[in-house]
Order: structure tokens, then C-alpha cells, then sequence
């Protein structure tokens, strides 16, 4: 059965991102896995060096271009529900880097590009999204998710003090 309920819609591709995300890190090497704890503030994570763990919170790319950092709050199938879970930024404390991810194409069978956005940049721009278009650097920049908690590394990226 094929979805067409535009919510559902939504939530599917969300998760099918989520994947295509995973593929793409176990293509390249990384030790990687989903998250199955339902109200997780992350989605994948990835072993790097040493047993450390990156979280990563995956994030369709809008229509508009826009990368949003908010969590806490429902989309797609359910986007109407009411939880207790407050509404948040993505920030150190949930995840190291949120990853918005563009597929352009409807098939899954196109080309796929993965912005990496560290939480620490997330922190200093003190907002709840971003444009695509404003962090060119990062689209598929693995070895800025590889180094997402290197406050020296993200700086220099970013150019920042």
C-alpha cells in the first residue's frame, strides 16, 4: 500500500532519511546504528575513536531549504499530538550534531547530500533553524561530523573567534 496522507508522508520520509544516513555512514566504515529509544534527543550513533560515541540528530531539509534544530515537539503522522515533552534547540547536552539531510529526488534513488551542523555551532547562533544556502561548509563534510566536539576544529570552520 502507498502512503498519501501528506503527515504520514512526512514521518516516512523522516525515517527513510534516518537511513539513508545510516547507509551512508556503514558505506564509508563507520561502526553506526539507529537509535531505538523512542524519546531520544538523537537518532544515529556513531563509535569513533576510543569507544566515544557521536549523536547525531537527523533533520529533513524543507522544501525552502531550511535545517531545523528543534526537537521535543511531534512531525509528520502525528504532528498534532500534544506531549508533556517541551519544545527545545538542539544543543550539547542532546546531540553532538544535527544533520540535515536533502534527497533530490522523491524515488530514493538520487543524489543525496548530508549537512553536518555540530550542536556547538547550533549553541552560538541561538536559533531554532538555519537555511541551507548559510552553512555551505558543511554539506558532506565527514570530517567536521568526525570532529562535531572539537571546539578548536568547529570554530575554525565556522570562523569564529
Amino acid at each position: 500500500m502507498r502512503i498519501t496522507n501528506k503527515g504520514k508522508l512526512a514521518s516516512a520520509k523522516g525515517f527513510a532519511n534516518e537511513n539513508r544516513l545510516l547507509a551512508a555512514l556503514l558505506e564509508r566504515g563507520y561502526n553506526a546504528s539507529l537509535v531505538d529509544l523512542p524519546h531520544s534527543t538523537y537518532d544515529i550513533v556513531v563509535e569513533y575513536i576510543d569507544n566515544q560515541v557521536i549523536r547525531l540528530q537527523v533533520k529533513t531539509i524543507s522544501a525552502s531549504g531550511g535545517i531545523s534544530f528543534k526537537g521535543g515537539i511531534r512531525g509528520g503522522a502525528d504532528r498534532d499530538y500534544k506531549s508533556s515533552v517541551k519544545e527545545y534547540i538542539q544543543n550539547t547536552n542532546t546531540s553532538d550534531a544535527v544533520v540535515g539531510v536533502l534527497a533530490t529526488g522523491n524515488n530514493g534513488d538520487s543524489q543525496v547530500d548530508f549537512y553536518f551542523i555540530p550542536t556547538l555551532y547550533v549553541e552560538v547562533l541561538g536559533q531554532g533553524s538555519i537555511s541551507k544556502n548559510r552553512v555551505g561548509v558543511t554539506k558532506n563534510n565527514w570530517t567536521l561530523m568526525e570532529n562535531c566536539r572539537n571546539v578548536t576544529y568547529v570554530k575554525s570552520v565556522f570562523g569564529l573567534p
